[in-house]
């Protein structure tokens, strides 16, 4: 059954529009947390109530990580208030210096998405190049 909330001037709506907040529609589609445990970098990320082998995609590119996600609606007659997100959601996590691509793995439990990958040496970013020397005489 639907809240009926008053407005001042006595007009009527199905929906408690006082107490919303933006908050929700401004958050990342995806919530993740990240960390480094040791050599290990970890990605958790909260995806409830989907099936990780067809609504989840995973890719890595560019020292980034792609998640791309579909959470499907199910019909329900008595449906009265829903606060969940559906539709495809994204989101591109850059990953920090020195992760080794071929150890990246994800696994799946009790809603929540783990991504772990090695972090390996570091190597120096910046390299010095030769400044060559020309005479400025014509051949």
């Amino acid at each position: 059954m639907s809240t009926i909330t008053r407005f001042t001037g006595g007009a009527l709506a199905p929906f408690d529009w006082t107490n919303l907040s933006l908050f929700p529609l401004l958050a990342p589609s995806i919530r993740i947390e990240d960390y480094l445990d040791g050599d290990q970098y970890v990605i958790r990320a909260e995806m409830p109530g989907i099936d990780p082998v067809k609504d989840v995609r995973i890719t890595f590119a560019d020292r980034e990580l792609r998640l791309d996600v579909v959470r499907k609606e199910t019909t329900r007659p008595d449906k009265t208030r829903s606060e969940f997100h559906y539709g495809s959601f994204s989101r591109t996590i850059p990953l920090p210096a020195g992760v080794m691509e071929k150890t990246i793995a994800a696994r799946y439990a009790d809603g929540m998405l783990e991504i772990t990958a090695k972090v390996g040496d570091i190597k120096p970013g910046a390299k010095e190049i030769p400044i060559k020397v020309e005479n400025g005489k014509k051949s």
